[in-house]
């Protein structure tokens, strides 16, 4: 059992750190690793940057990156084994941390044998713990990437052991809003062409419109859309008359049934979420819904109206044509025999921030997600770490960097 690691995650973990509030948890990371004498600081925005100085010339820097705050907030983290032993878990009033507090003890565990095993040859390593990454990542967005002489980057916030992810999907919006120029009474003027009712038009739409998976290839889902509402009608009246005292999950039905019926509706949106790991997937897919667009705009002209608007919140993660990561991970999986699964993952992470930014030298950074244990239930207060699975993290973490170095 590797008591050490366990000790410097267990020491994190009871840290509360809800996101933009890490600074204990800062001071306590640059304590351990000054103690091991490796130089670490925080940056100007509050990020822990630590770096250990390469024994060769031969080889290239490594960058280990993981965030320090967690789904949760100020109270104490009270943490135990589970009554069978295997896994840490609270006492289930909060969130044990374990995301991504896992990812900064397996890289600070790594840091301190680096620095101990001067003999080793090795290119460097190079630690970014960053805040925010839960909320905002603002962290990662002012961090000083020029600063950082890495190429290749392990970040490690997965939730399965030796998950390799290689490519992540970005985040986009999209606002589908269908406008007419006439309304009216829905009994008065309910026989007039020339009145359509957007709410009706946007249904159209909606049904031409792909949902779903849109691309995939042999590691996952490449491409995807979602509808994630859609508003028509005479809701105002209705939103602007809610009851305080109504619970969340009646909102809609209470809407919807007093929503004013007697009108012929001018204006609907449909609000959709867009996911790809290749953007040329993506701007297919928008240059596809914006082609249905045109089309209901010629065949209402004069009569209704469909406008678009897309806007970017995260770029895509896309799989490097460098695969070194890759072939050392299947290395480091062969040498420690744990199994090694690589795919793609559908969702946004700190590597989508490194994949489009530079290094000291102008490269642009080589990312991959890597997960050093099991974690269960992440975000929730049955949150458990899987102690078995962690230390084998750590040994394949180890075996990574020895390969990278070999």
């Amino acid at each position: 059992m590797n008591n050490e690691l366990n000790d410097i995650f267990l020491e994190l973990a009871k840290i509360p750190s809800p996101s933009l509030r890490e600074d204990s948890v800062a001071n306590k990371i640059i304590e351990i690793l000054t103690n091991s004498n490796i130089n670490a600081k925080k940056d100007t925005f509050g990020n822990v940057i630590a770096k250990i100085a390469p024994t060769s010339e031969m080889n290239k820097p490594l960058l280990l990156s993981a965030h320090m705050d967690v789904v949760g907030d100020d109270s104490p983290v009270v943490i135990h084994k589970s009554d069978d032993g295997k896994f840490f878990e609270t006492d289930k009033k909060r969130t044990l941390g374990a995301d991504d507090k896992a990812g900064v003890a397996a890289a600070i565990m790594l840091a301190k044998y680096v620095s101990e095993n001067t003999e080793r040859s090795h290119g460097g390593l190079e630690l970014v713990f960053t805040k925010d990454e839960e909320h905002d990542m603002s962290g990662i967005h002012n961090l000083q990437f020029n600063s950082l002489e890495s190429e290749y980057v392990l970040v490690l916030d997965s939730d399965r052991l030796a998950r390799l992810e290689i490519s992540g999907a970005s985040y986009t919006k999209l606002d589908l809003v269908v406008t007419t120029p006439k309304g009216g009474h829905s009994g008065l003027d309910i026989a007039d062409k020339t009145r359509l009712n957007a709410a009706k038009l946007i249904a159209e739409l909606i049904c031409q419109i792909p949902q779903g998976v849109y691309k995939k290839d042999e590691y996952g889902v490449v491409t995807s859309i979602n509808i994630g509402s859609i508003i028509g009608g005479g809701v105002e009246s209705a939103i602007s008359n809610l009851p305080a005292n109504i619970p969340s999950n009646e909102y809609t039905d209470y809407i919807a049934r007093n929503s004013m019926s007697n009108l012929i509706n001018q204006r609907a949106q449909a609000h959709y979420s867009i996911r790809s790991s290749e953007e040329a997937a993506e701007q297919m897919l928008i240059e596809e819904i914006k082609n249905i667009a045109a089309d209901f705009n010629r065949k209402y002209d004069g009569l209704a109206r469909c406008e678009i608007e897309v806007s970017e919140h995260l770029k895509a993660f896309e799989k490097s044509d460098d695969e070194y990561l890759i072939e050392t991970a299947k290395k480091a999986s062969a040498m420690t025999n744990i199994p090694l699964s690589i795919g793609s993952f559908h969702a946004g992470a700190e590597t989508h921030i490194y994949a489009n930014e530079k290094n000291k030298y102008g490269k642009i950074f080589k990312p991959v997600l890597l997960g050093v244990a099991d974690i269960y239930n992440m975000h929730s207060p049955e949150e458990k770490i899987d102690i078995a699975s962690y230390e084998k993290g750590y040994k394949f973490l180890k075996a990574m960097f020895e390969e990278f170095n070999s």
